[in-house]
């Protein structure tokens, strides 16, 4: 038996705390953006993907205008540095709701490193940064998505394999519901089927016969 839930009739706190529960897990964007003032800005968005292929671009969005959005609108650009486990406490600690002249790196205890071609530095303690410029943002009932084109990535050496970020030294962190994250776990690896292969590589689940 199945729970139906309408937004119409359940209340929107509740409705959203289901539909942060059911759309797991979530990457982080650990994005730091500066303020028109040159105060330097860090917060987590788990609501994060690749937006374009070509041209790159990324996208997060801001539940509320928070002060990454403030910034980023602002002066047009900003990194998202990639949330790893072994930064947990510290990405978790950036979700605090600083007043906006104080920098969450102080405040958390973590090292800016310039960035290569945006004036907003990265955390240095992360071993990926997409340092990105301002392509557009999109209002959507409260919220508003801010998608940016990659202008460069650096990446930490140290968790490459040749040429190719390798996922066990990435170790990244998801958000699941609640107050609940989630780590790597159990991978698994599996190649797509080309349509020339599919004959006889996979048999459909029978329905039973209903007479």
């Amino acid at each position: 038996m199945r729970r139906d839930l309408d937004p119409e009739t359940v209340s929107s706190r509740d409705f959203y705390a289901v539909l942060n529960a059911v759309v797991v897990p979530r990457p982080i964007a650990w994005v730091s953006s500066l303020s028109a003032d040159g105060v330097l800005n860090l917060a987590p968005h788990s609501f994060f993907t690749v937006a374009c292929v070509r041209p790159p671009m990324v996208q997060f969005m801001s539940v509320g205008r928070k002060d990454s959005l403030n910034n980023v609108e602002a002066t047009g650009e900003f990194v998202v540095n990639f949330a790893a486990e072994p930064l947990f406490e510290q990405v978790n600690a950036t979700a605090t709701n600083f007043p906006p002249e104080i920098s969450e790196f102080a405040a958390v205890g973590l090292t800016t490193e310039p960035a290569a071609t945006v004036a907003v530095p990265r955390v240095a303690e992360s071993p990926v940064a997409i340092e990105c410029g301002l392509h557009t943002t999109l209002e959507l009932g409260d919220s508003t998505v801010v998608i940016g084109r990659v202008r460069h990535i650096a990446i930490d050496e140290a968790v490459l394999d040749g040429d190719h970020p390798e996922i066990t030294k990435l170790r990244p962190l998801a958000r699941l519901g609640k107050d609940e994250w989630s780590t790597l776990g159990e991978i698994r690896s599996i190649s797509r089927i080309r349509h020339t292969d599919w004959p006889g590589h996979f048999t459909a689940p029978t329905t039973p016969n209903a007479g």
